[in-house]
C-alpha cells in the first residue's frame, strides 16, 4: 500500500513539473510604457521583463499597428531615426527613456520592442501620439496566409571574380504553406540583408506562381551584397510586415583585392625608379668626341675591301700603346738584329778567324 501512495506522489508530482515548465517557458517578454499618450518632443519610460539576458533590443514608436496583428508595415512604418538599443540585465529586464516621434504612417501606434541578433522575439504595447493623424487600419482583403513549413537555407558557392571583390551572391530556398482560405497568386516577399548590430536593407523580391489553401511550394529568391562584402551577414525574410525567418550568412574576405594592391605596391615604385635612372642616363654629360674624326689608316682598316699599305700598317702598330718597336710580334724578325750569343744551327755556316 505504501509503494502505491508513493508511485502515486511521483507521478503527480511529475505531472506538475511537466505542466509548470512549458508554461513558464513559454511565457512571451513583456513590455510597459510610463504612459500611453505624449506629444511630439516628450519621452516616455520603456520597461520589459521576461527577454532573454544580456540580449540586445531595438525600441521604437511604429504607427498602423495594434499588438494583436504587429506592425503591418515593418519598419518602414516606424520612426527609426528616433528609436533607442537596449541590453537586457542578467535577469532579462531593461529600463530605458524613449524620445517621441511621430512614425512615417498614421495611427493606431505602438512602441515595439525587438531583439537584434539571435533568437527572434519581440513585444508591443498601445501608445498614442498625441497630435498624431489616426485612421483605421488597412482591411485584409486576401484571406490567404503563407507559413515556412522548412527552414531556410543559402544555395550557391563564391567563384573567381567574386574573391576579386565582385559582389557576393546566393539564393535564399525555403518551402511555405498556405494555411488561409483563399489562394495566393505572386506574393511579393522582403528579403534583408544586416552586418552586425545594423538594421536590415530591405529589398522588394516577387516569386511567380499561386500557392491554394492548404498547398506549399518551394520558394527560391536571389540575395547579394555590396562588392567588397566580407564577414558575418544575416539574411532576413519578410512577408506580410512580419519577419518569417533569418539565416546567417558568413562571407569570406576578398584576398584577390589584398593581393592586387600588394602586387601595386612592389610594381609601382619598380616602374618609376626605373623612369627615374632613365631620365638620369639621358640628361647626365656625355665624354667629347674627336672632332677630326678617323684618320685614313684607320678608315682604310674599317672599309671592307680595302687593303692598306705597308707603311701605314706600320704606322698603326707603331702608335699602338702597348706595343714597342722591339717588342712588336709583326715586326720583331725584321728589325732586331742578329747577336752573336743567338743559337746555330747546324747547317749556318760559321766565320772563325786566325788562331
Amino acid at each position: 500500500m505504501n509503494g502505491k501512495v508513493r508511485i502515486s506522489a511521483l507521478l503527480v508530482l511529475l505531472l506538475l513539473a511537466l505542466s509548470v515548465a512549458p508554461a513558464s517557458a513559454a511565457d512571451p517578454p513583456t513590455v510597459k510604457v510610463s504612459k500611453t499618450q505624449a506629444g511630439t518632443g516628450g519621452s516616455v519610460t520603456v520597461s520589459g521583463e521576461g527577454w532573454r539576458p544580456d540580449a540586445l533590443l531595438m525600441i521604437l514608436i511604429c504607427g498602423q499597428a495594434v499588438p494583436s496583428t504587429g506592425v503591418t508595415g515593418g519598419t518602414n512604418s516606424c520612426a527609426n531615426a528616433d528609436g533607442r538599443a537596449v541590453t537586457t540585465d542578467a535577469e532579462g529586464r531593461f529600463s530605458r527613456r524613449l524620445p517621441v516621434a511621430e512614425p512615417p504612417v498614421p495611427c493606431p501606434c505602438v512602441v515595439h520592442v525587438a531583439t537584434v541578433q539571435g533568437a527572434k522575439a519581440e513585444a508591443d504595447v498601445v501608445f498614442q501620439v498625441a497630435g498624431h493623424a489616426f485612421e483605421p487600419l488597412p482591411a485584409d482583403a486576401s484571406g490567404g496566409r503563407l507559413s515556412i513549413l522548412t527552414g531556410t537555407r543559402l544555395d550557391g558557392s563564391s567563384g573567381l571574380l567574386t574573391w576579386f571583390g565582385a559582389p557576393p551572391a546566393r539564393t535564399l530556398v525555403f518551402t511555405v504553406g498556405n494555411v488561409g482560405t483563399s489562394a495566393v497568386k505572386n506574393p511579393v516577399f522582403q528579403v534583408g540583408t544586416s552586418h552586425g548590430v545594423f538594421a536590415p536593407e530591405w529589398q522588394e523580391r516577387q516569386w511567380r506562381g499561386t500557392i491554394r489553401p492548404g498547398g506549399k511550394a518551394r520558394i527560391e529568391l536571389p540575395v547579394e551584397l555590396a562588392a567588397g562584402a566580407h564577414g558575418g551577414y544575416t539574411v532576413s525574410l519578410k512577408y506580410g510586415g512580419k519577419v518569417m525567418a533569418e539565416q546567417p550568412w558568413g562571407v569570406g574576405r576578398p584576398w584577390g583585392v589584398t593581393l592586387f594592391w600588394i602586387l601595386v605596391c612592389l610594381v609601382v615604385p619598380a616602374a618609376l625608379f626605373r623612369a627615374g635612372m632613365a631620365v638620369v642616363d639621358r640628361v647626365r654629360p656625355r665624354p667629347r668626341v674627336r672632332r677630326g674624326g678617323l684618320r685614313l689608316p684607320e678608315l682604310a682598316l674599317r672599309l671592307p675591301g680595302l687593303k692598306p699599305r705597308e707603311e701605314a700598317r706600320h704606322s698603326m702598330s707603331s702608335t699602338l700603346p702597348w706595343f714597342t718597336p722591339d717588342s712588336d710580334p709583326g715586326t720583331a724578325g725584321r728589325l732586331s738584329a742578329p747577336h752573336d750569343d743567338s743559337p746555330t744551327s747546324p747547317t749556318t755556316p760559321t766565320r772563325k778567324g786566325p788562331t
